[in-house]
């Protein structure tokens, strides 16, 4: 499925973001754990990993509808929009749930910062369609 871009305009791309990714292989195609990367406000977590390259699972296309896009965010909570009770609900749903777990779609960047997110590796879309 597509990823359902944000609507509104977004401002230059001057917001580092760090992203860890536990199955580098799997999302990237690449051995690197680690990605840099700048953003900007009004982009979603998953905007932004999307556009370098780091293909997080979204099997509902970043409407909050499932929560495979599920990400920790390690610093920088304070920098994005808050959980909405729909975003709480889905997340729920996802394995692995601690505090600092968000949906990549929902999560809007609001402020400037540094942000730093960790997508595990057991947040894979077993139902994922190849293409052909």
């Amino acid at each position: 499925m597509h990823m359902r871009r944000s609507d509104h305009d977004h401002g230059p791309k001057d917001i580092p973001v760090r992203i860890f990714i536990e199955d580098p292989e799997g999302l990237t195609g690449t051995d690197k754990t680690e990605w840099e990367v700048m953003a900007a406000k009004g982009e979603s977590l998953l905007e932004v990993a999307m556009d370098a390259g780091i293909n997080i699972e979204h099997a509902c296309g970043g409407v909050c509808a499932c929560s495979t896009c599920h990400v920790y965010v390690e610093q920088g909570m304070d920098l994005l929009s808050e959980a909405t009770e729909a975003e709480e609900d889905r997340v729920e749903e996802a394995p692995g749930l601690q505090r600092n777990s968000r949906l990549s779609c929902q999560c809007e960047i609001l402020r400037e910062g540094p942000i730093t997110v960790r997508v595990p590796s057991w947040n894979r879309n077993a139902v994922k369609e190849v293409p052909h």
